[in-house]
Protein backbone atom coordinates (compact mmCIF):
# COMPACT_ATOMS: atom_id res chain seq x y z
CA UNK A 1 0.00 0.00 0.00
CA UNK A 2 1.34 3.32 -1.05
CA UNK A 3 0.97 6.54 1.11
CA UNK A 4 1.69 9.93 0.05
CA UNK A 5 2.57 12.63 3.84
CA UNK A 6 2.74 16.07 2.75
CA UNK A 7 3.95 17.39 5.83
CA UNK A 8 5.97 21.01 6.22
CA UNK A 9 7.53 20.06 9.74
CA UNK A 10 10.40 17.80 9.27
CA UNK A 11 10.84 16.00 12.30
CA UNK A 12 6.85 15.07 12.47
CA UNK A 13 7.25 14.59 8.48
CA UNK A 14 9.89 11.61 9.38
CA UNK A 15 8.43 10.47 12.90
CA UNK A 16 5.22 9.96 9.97
CA UNK A 17 7.40 8.26 7.30
CA UNK A 18 8.79 5.82 9.90
CA UNK A 19 6.34 4.90 11.45
CA UNK A 20 3.92 3.87 8.53
CA UNK A 21 7.13 2.05 7.01
CA UNK A 22 7.01 0.11 9.97
CA UNK A 23 3.33 -0.45 9.98
CA UNK A 24 4.17 -1.86 5.80
CA UNK A 25 3.15 1.18 3.84
CA UNK A 26 5.20 2.39 1.19
CA UNK A 27 5.83 6.24 1.98
CA UNK A 28 6.84 9.02 -0.05
CA UNK A 29 6.93 12.51 1.09
CA UNK A 30 6.68 15.78 0.32
CA UNK A 31 7.28 19.45 2.36
CA UNK A 32 4.87 21.87 0.61
CA UNK A 33 1.64 21.96 -1.04
CA UNK A 34 3.09 22.29 -4.37
CA UNK A 35 5.29 19.02 -4.17
CA UNK A 36 2.44 17.40 -2.57
CA UNK A 37 -0.08 18.79 -5.81
CA UNK A 38 2.46 17.58 -7.95
CA UNK A 39 2.89 14.05 -6.54
CA UNK A 40 -0.86 13.21 -5.70
CA UNK A 41 -1.58 14.43 -9.37
CA UNK A 42 0.95 11.37 -10.45
CA UNK A 43 -1.60 8.93 -9.14
CA UNK A 44 -0.79 5.81 -7.69
CA UNK A 45 -1.52 6.27 -4.11
CA UNK A 46 -4.05 4.69 -2.16
CA UNK A 47 -3.60 7.21 0.98
CA UNK A 48 -2.82 11.10 0.90
CA UNK A 49 -1.67 12.14 4.63
CA UNK A 50 -1.90 16.11 4.27
CA UNK A 51 -1.40 18.65 6.54
CA UNK A 52 -3.63 22.00 6.05
CA UNK A 53 -0.72 24.62 7.12
CA UNK A 54 1.58 23.95 4.40
CA UNK A 55 4.02 26.65 2.08
CA UNK A 56 2.84 26.95 -1.36
CA UNK A 57 -0.08 25.64 -1.59
CA UNK A 58 -1.91 25.26 1.63
CA UNK A 59 -3.66 21.69 2.07
CA UNK A 60 -7.60 22.67 1.62
CA UNK A 61 -6.46 24.01 -1.84
CA UNK A 62 -4.49 21.18 -2.95
CA UNK A 63 -7.31 18.87 -1.48
CA UNK A 64 -10.10 20.76 -3.86
CA UNK A 65 -7.51 20.78 -7.03
CA UNK A 66 -7.26 17.26 -6.42
CA UNK A 67 -10.83 16.55 -6.44
CA UNK A 68 -11.01 19.24 -9.53
CA UNK A 69 -8.43 17.17 -11.50
CA UNK A 70 -10.72 13.90 -11.12
CA UNK A 71 -8.18 12.58 -8.60
CA UNK A 72 -10.23 10.59 -5.71
CA UNK A 73 -8.02 8.86 -3.65
CA UNK A 74 -8.69 9.01 0.13
CA UNK A 75 -7.17 12.37 1.55
CA UNK A 76 -6.78 12.23 5.41
CA UNK A 77 -6.00 15.87 6.55
CA UNK A 78 -3.91 16.84 9.79
CA UNK A 79 -4.46 20.17 11.37
CA UNK A 80 -2.82 22.09 14.15
CA UNK A 81 -6.82 23.78 13.82
CA UNK A 82 -9.38 21.94 15.79
CA UNK A 83 -11.67 24.29 15.43
CA UNK A 84 -15.13 23.01 13.98
CA UNK A 85 -15.47 25.37 10.66
CA UNK A 86 -11.43 24.08 10.24
CA UNK A 87 -12.48 20.65 9.94
CA UNK A 88 -15.73 21.71 7.99
CA UNK A 89 -13.62 23.66 4.64
CA UNK A 90 -11.47 20.43 4.15
CA UNK A 91 -14.44 17.87 4.04
CA UNK A 92 -16.01 20.28 1.95
CA UNK A 93 -13.23 20.61 -0.37
CA UNK A 94 -13.48 17.04 -0.48
CA UNK A 95 -11.08 14.97 2.29
CA UNK A 96 -12.37 12.19 3.60
CA UNK A 97 -11.45 12.03 7.01
CA UNK A 98 -9.84 15.01 9.32
CA UNK A 99 -7.67 14.10 11.96
CA UNK A 100 -6.50 17.59 14.63
CA UNK A 101 -3.13 17.36 15.96
CA UNK A 102 -1.45 16.54 18.71
CA UNK A 103 -3.13 12.95 17.36
CA UNK A 104 -2.29 9.39 18.39
CA UNK A 105 -0.07 7.37 16.20
CA UNK A 106 -2.92 4.53 16.93
CA UNK A 107 -5.68 6.32 15.88
CA UNK A 108 -4.24 7.23 12.71
CA UNK A 109 -3.11 3.36 11.95
CA UNK A 110 -7.00 3.18 12.69
CA UNK A 111 -8.13 5.82 10.79
CA UNK A 112 -6.35 4.75 7.92
CA UNK A 113 -7.17 1.25 7.80
CA UNK A 114 -10.71 2.21 7.63
CA UNK A 115 -10.01 4.19 4.77
CA UNK A 116 -8.55 1.80 2.56
CA UNK A 117 -11.10 -0.84 3.60
CA UNK A 118 -14.06 1.55 2.49
CA UNK A 119 -11.65 2.25 -0.63
CA UNK A 120 -11.35 -1.57 -1.21
CA UNK A 121 -15.16 -1.74 -0.61
CA UNK A 122 -16.38 0.73 -2.88
CA UNK A 123 -13.83 -0.61 -5.55
CA UNK A 124 -16.29 -4.08 -6.34
CA UNK A 125 -15.87 -7.68 -6.45
CA UNK A 126 -12.00 -8.31 -5.98
CA UNK A 127 -10.98 -11.09 -8.45
CA UNK A 128 -7.73 -13.19 -9.25
CA UNK A 129 -9.18 -15.79 -11.93
CA UNK A 130 -11.84 -17.51 -11.34
CA UNK A 131 -11.88 -16.70 -7.36
CA UNK A 132 -13.72 -13.88 -6.74
CA UNK A 133 -13.92 -11.81 -3.52
CA UNK A 134 -16.80 -9.13 -2.66
CA UNK A 135 -16.50 -6.71 0.08
CA UNK A 136 -19.87 -5.42 -0.05
CA UNK A 137 -22.01 -8.62 -0.03
CA UNK A 138 -18.63 -10.46 2.40
CA UNK A 139 -19.22 -13.43 -0.35
CA UNK A 140 -16.47 -15.44 -2.03
CA UNK A 141 -16.97 -18.07 -4.83
CA UNK A 142 -14.42 -20.20 -7.26
CA UNK A 143 -16.34 -20.07 -10.70
CA UNK A 144 -20.20 -20.57 -9.37
CA UNK A 145 -19.23 -22.44 -6.57
CA UNK A 146 -20.19 -20.02 -3.24
CA UNK A 147 -17.49 -20.30 -0.39
CA UNK A 148 -18.18 -20.03 3.08
CA UNK A 149 -15.83 -18.41 5.43
CA UNK A 150 -16.07 -17.10 8.87
CA UNK A 151 -15.78 -13.53 9.68
CA UNK A 152 -12.26 -13.67 9.98
CA UNK A 153 -11.12 -15.79 7.55
CA UNK A 154 -13.30 -13.46 5.01
CA UNK A 155 -10.87 -10.66 6.47
CA UNK A 156 -7.70 -12.23 5.69
CA UNK A 157 -8.96 -13.36 2.26
CA UNK A 158 -10.20 -9.78 1.81
CA UNK A 159 -6.97 -8.25 2.56
CA UNK A 160 -4.34 -10.80 0.59
CA UNK A 161 -6.46 -10.68 -2.44
CA UNK A 162 -7.14 -6.66 -2.30
CA UNK A 163 -2.82 -6.79 -2.53
CA UNK A 164 -2.65 -9.57 -5.19
CA UNK A 165 1.26 -9.67 -6.31
CA UNK A 166 2.46 -8.35 -2.90
CA UNK A 167 3.67 -9.63 -0.50
CA UNK A 168 1.39 -9.38 3.07
CA UNK A 169 3.90 -9.85 6.14
CA UNK A 170 2.67 -11.43 9.42
CA UNK A 171 2.44 -7.71 10.90
CA UNK A 172 0.48 -6.22 8.48
CA UNK A 173 -1.91 -8.95 9.25
CA UNK A 174 -2.40 -8.97 12.39
CA UNK A 175 -2.51 -5.01 12.07
CA UNK A 176 -5.13 -4.74 10.12
CA UNK A 177 -7.31 -7.48 11.12
CA UNK A 178 -6.95 -8.20 14.83
CA UNK A 179 -5.57 -4.45 14.97
CA UNK A 180 -2.25 -5.75 16.43
CA UNK A 181 -3.92 -7.36 19.35
CA UNK A 182 -2.09 -10.91 18.67
CA UNK A 183 1.00 -12.42 19.71
CA UNK A 184 3.31 -11.99 16.78
CA UNK A 185 4.82 -15.65 17.93
CA UNK A 186 1.08 -16.71 18.08
CA UNK A 187 0.14 -19.47 15.14
CA UNK A 188 -3.18 -17.96 15.23
CA UNK A 189 -2.55 -16.97 11.59
CA UNK A 190 -1.32 -20.44 10.21
CA UNK A 191 -4.26 -22.04 11.81
CA UNK A 192 -6.87 -19.25 9.64
CA UNK A 193 -4.72 -19.72 6.34
CA UNK A 194 -5.18 -23.58 6.71
CA UNK A 195 -8.56 -23.22 7.45
CA UNK A 196 -8.76 -20.74 3.97
CA UNK A 197 -6.55 -22.69 1.87
CA UNK A 198 -8.86 -26.06 3.01
CA UNK A 199 -11.81 -24.07 1.84
CA UNK A 200 -10.87 -21.82 -1.65
CA UNK A 201 -8.09 -24.78 -2.93
CA UNK A 202 -8.20 -27.89 -1.75
CA UNK A 203 -11.55 -28.77 -3.35
CA UNK A 204 -10.75 -26.93 -6.44
CA UNK A 205 -7.09 -28.21 -7.06
CA UNK A 206 -5.40 -25.08 -7.10
CA UNK A 207 -3.30 -23.03 -5.17
CA UNK A 208 -4.20 -19.34 -4.24
CA UNK A 209 -1.72 -18.35 -1.09
CA UNK A 210 1.79 -18.88 -1.47
CA UNK A 211 3.76 -18.46 1.73
CA UNK A 212 7.13 -16.33 1.82
CA UNK A 213 9.56 -17.65 4.08
CA UNK A 214 10.34 -14.92 6.37
CA UNK A 215 8.70 -12.48 5.29
CA UNK A 216 4.21 -13.55 4.85
CA UNK A 217 2.28 -14.55 2.25
CA UNK A 218 1.22 -13.26 -1.20
CA UNK A 219 -1.75 -14.31 -3.39
CA UNK A 220 -0.22 -14.06 -7.14
CA UNK A 221 -1.93 -11.53 -9.45
CA UNK A 222 -2.63 -13.96 -12.30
Amino acid sequence: MRILVVEDDDRLRALLATTLAEAGWEVDEAADGRSGFGAALGGGYDVVLLDVMLPGLDGVTVCRRLRTAGIEVPVLMLTARGQVASRIEGLDAGADDYLPKPFDVDELLARLRALTRRTASASGPLTVGDLVVDPLARRVRRGDTEIELTAREFDILELLVSRAGEAVSRFTILDEVWDGETDLKSNVIDVYLASIRSKIDRPFGTSTITTLRGAGYRVDAS
